[in-house]
């Protein structure tokens, strides 16, 4: 028993029982509790930090209050505080005279002591602010305020009171009014699980590096192993952009041979033929690079044979390296032009000039200024401004609002100033035509090819752009719409008649109140089978701020069924009611559906569905469309057989706003109650939580506990489903999935930003090649 249970009943000299602290599992489990985050290094090497820190901020010498937090490495002032005055107090200290480094010192090696119970008193002396060794249900509200403030937990905060009353009904039975320290050890029994859990995970690790197969185990095999694992993961890139650069490299060729045959290489040699070829690769790509943003024809394409041969989930992708080879190309070909063919054709001898090219210039030899006055030079110039000045504004730094411009510059960067420069490119395409026909060295209007190149992706793109956009282009109802807390507005749209989609599918949505011109992709959030349409769209640029401003005009503020978010909400416009708002709703206009990865959930056994913050728009529709058929397949049992899909999903969500959760509550609500086989497993963060075990959200950590136990609501989310502090673990998490679902192919989906793409990419080929079960993933874009 004494390694099962962590606490040993005894009866004190009052007559209540104690429990006394044993060592078991449980009590190595409280060594989790600490007051500063993970270091590495020797303690000698951290404590120099530390120290380093303290001359930065002290004063004379003297360290005071509010200096202590960036001092000893805490971000969180308000828990940084507390501790300083708790410390202060244990060593009979005036706080407000500061403190020397020698007490500094002191306070660190307390702070950060291996000692069990030394971190423990520190912990119930910071709650224990009178210093009777008691806690009072007024002093545990005051450190769940503390705890709610370090950890960023707005609501939390409002409902302290609730909170601390929960746990003095809970550990003060007898109405005492007060808890004592062995009561706080026991609260704290819940950080076991962590511990243990990474102690397993280590072992779990350490046992599968016995059982690497033979071909992962001499650094040649891993490597070809690796290779050819990447290959196998990447062909259908592989082929594409090798047949892109085999195009653009036989173009290059051939037209330098042909121009090495020319009269004009007697004049200008190899430069000619390097800025023809170049001209030539230029022509391919500039109609090509049309074909990866034709979203209707790639939606439909996607569906047919050529989904399985093509990655057209890399569409963006493949058009910013289009882009690239432009960019490349229009180098080349102005440089050789500029700085070569134009001198050598000014300095040639007039004779041999006559001679050779007298014809393509009407026998007169230009001056260096002539050919840059020309209409190719003219063309050339506007293009190459046009470009450098379209492809600036693409750039992630400006398009995504990274770089700050000073004043009226502020224009240049954003969504809005990428969008109208992007339709610039059409005066572009204009004078690559025209300069294209005016070229100097050919006079044959059938050996002008640009417009040859150029005419079939361009009426493909144009006829998508004017036909068949408004043929999918629908004038929508909107029914109801919700502005939450955290720049984010709900809208909740009539379902056009005919318009099909597919989970994970995306449109595109505008308002002509604030532009007639712009269009915004956001992704669908209702699953297929319901009688709406709904989108999640949060503001972070111009046009989505306005819009939220003119819906929430339109609101009415009311409450959750909680009682406690104030968000607002629209009901559907009624111009007879005289009650509602005088504010009509803005238009909304939207088309599409257009194809995105995730549409392909199906086609995998098991689903890993990672969302970051709004990321996790589009995988709440195939929640939904989960649901939905597992109501209907529960409704017909025999045709449970014949189901197609995935056995089971896993949606990871991982957020820094507890407010986030308010927007999916509902979904949350119906996965526990509706999910009786256990189909989807979901999982909620929040970054802005110090980890489990961290004695700045020890309190919140066990409340949580107590009230998901008692009501089976979690504090955090005010949902039914339980929240995780801190970040997911990932390893563990694929590590898991590998032992759950061993020769199982399992479809990764993720949306959200660009940092974390990159390790679960590795982590799908790592497991892929350590297990039998095979990962595949794919990132959202837009």
């Amino acid at each position: 028993m004494a390694e099962i249970e962590a606490l040993e009943n005894v009866t004190t000299s009052a007559g209540r029982k104690k429990m006394v602290r044993i060592e078991s599992g449980a009590a190595r489990g409280f060594k989790s509790l600490h007051f500063l985050d993970a270091t590495t290094g020797k303690e000698e090497d951290v404590w120099k930090s530390v120290e380093k820190r303290f001359y930065q901020n002290a004063v004379n010498g003297i360290l005071f209050r509010d200096k202590f937090g960036p001092s000893i490495g805490m971000e969180s002032k308000e828990f940084a505080e507390g501790l300083f005055d708790t410390m202060t107090r244990r060593k009979n200290i005036n706080a407000e005279n500061g403190i020397t480094i020698e007490e500094l010192r002191e306070f660190w090696e307390d702070i950060s002591t291996q000692c069990l119970d030394t971190r423990l008193h520190i912990f119930f002396d910071m709650c224990d602010k009178n210093g009777d060794g008691k806690l009072s249900e007024e002093e545990v509200k005051e450190v769940l305020v503390m705890s709610a403030a370090t950890n960023k937990l707005t609501n939390f905060k409002i409902h302290a009171a609730t909170y601390a009353s929960l746990i003095m009904e809970e550990f003060d039975p007898d109405h005492l009014g007060y808890i004592e320290i062995w009561q706080l050890e026991s609260l704290l029994r819940g950080m076991v699980g962590a511990v243990d859990g990474q102690k397993n995970l280590k072992r779990s690790q350490t046992l599968a590096k016995t059982m690497i197969p033979r071909r992962y185990r001499t650094p040649v095999s891993k490597f070809l192993t690796n290779a050819l694992e990447k290959i196998h993961d990447n062909w259908k890139r592989i082929w594409v952009v090798t047949l892109w650069l085999s195009i653009n490299l036989i173009l290059f060729i051939w037209k330098i041979q042909q121009f090495k045959r020319r009269a004009a290489f007697k004049i200008m040699g190899n430069c000619v033929c390097l800025a023809k070829a170049a001209g030539e690769t230029l022509k391919f790509n500039m109609a090509l690079i049309l074909l990866p943003v034709c979203r209707t024809t790639l939606t439909k394409l996607r569906e047919t044979f050529l989904g399985s041969i093509i990655p057209f989930d890399d569409n963006i992708n493949f058009h910013k390296m289009i882009a690239l080879g432009i960019s490349v190309g229009t180098f080349v070909h102005v440089w050789f032009h500029t700085t070569c063919n134009f001198v050598k054709l000014v300095s040639c001898p007039q004779s041999k000039f006559m001679t050779v090219l007298g014809s393509n210039f009407d026998y007169h030899q230009p001056t260096y200024m002539d050919l840059v006055a020309s209409v190719p030079g003219v063309t050339g110039i506007l293009m190459t401004l046009f470009m450098i000045f379209s492809f600036t504004l693409a750039t992630h730094s400006f398009r995504r609002n990274v770089i700050k411009l000073p004043g009226s510059f502020r224009r240049l960067a954003g969504f809005n100033a990428f969008w109208y420069a992007h339709h610039l490119l059409v005066i572009v395409y204009v004078l690559f035509i025209i300069h294209g026909y005016f070229i100097f060295l050919t006079k044959e209007w059938y050996k002008k090819t640009t417009w040859m190149y150029l005419a079939v992706p361009v009426l493909l793109y144009a006829t998508e752009r004017v036909l068949i956009v408004n043929e999918n282009r629908y004038h929508v109802d909107v029914l109801k719409a919700v502005v939450y807390t955290g720049n984010v507005l709900a809208l909740y749209m009539s379902k056009p008649p005919g318009f099909r989609y597919k989970s994970g599918m995306y449109l595109f949505v505008k308002c002509p109140d604030i532009s007639n011109f712009e269009w915004h992709p956001f992704s669908i959030t209702s699953a297929p089978d319901d009688d709406y349409l709904s989108v999640h769209i949060r503001t972070l640029g111009d046009w989505t701020t306005e819009l939220r401003t003119r819906f929430q005009k339109a609101c009415q503020s009311t409450q959750s069924r909680t009682k406690n978010l104030i968000r607002m909400e629209t009901k559907a416009y009624n111009p007879n009611d005289v009650e509602q708002s005088q504010v009509p709703f803005p238009k909304i206009i939207i088309k599409g559906p257009y194809g995105a990865p995730a549409q392909n959930y199906k086609k995998y056994d098991i689903l890993l569905l990672v969302g970051l913050g709004i990321g996790a728009t589009p995988f709440i529709s195939i929640i939904k469309d989960i649901l939905n058929q597992q109501a209907e397949y529960n409704q017909h049992d025999d045709a449970s057989s014949n189901k197609k899909g995935p056995q089971r999903a896993y949606f990871y969500w991982v957020t820094r706003e507890q407010v986030s959760f308010d927007w999916f509550k509902g979904v949350m609500d119906d996965i526990a109650e509706h999910d009786e086989n256990e189909v989807i497993e979901m999982h909620n963060y929040l970054t802005s939580i110090y980890e489990e075990g961290d004695a700045r959200s020890a309190l919140i950590t066990m409340v949580q506990s107590l009230q998901h136990a008692k009501n089976g609501v979690d504090v955090v989310s005010e949902s039914r489903i339980r929240t995780h502090f801190a970040r997911p673990n990932w390893k563990r998490v694929f590590a898991q999935l590998v032992a759950s679902h061993p020769s199982s192919r399992i479809g990764v989906f993720y949306c959200g930003s660009p940092t974390l793409t990159k390790p679960l990419k590795k982590l799908c080929r790592e497991f892929s090649i350590n297990s039998s079960t095979r990962f595949n993933f794919h990132k959202e874009n837009f």
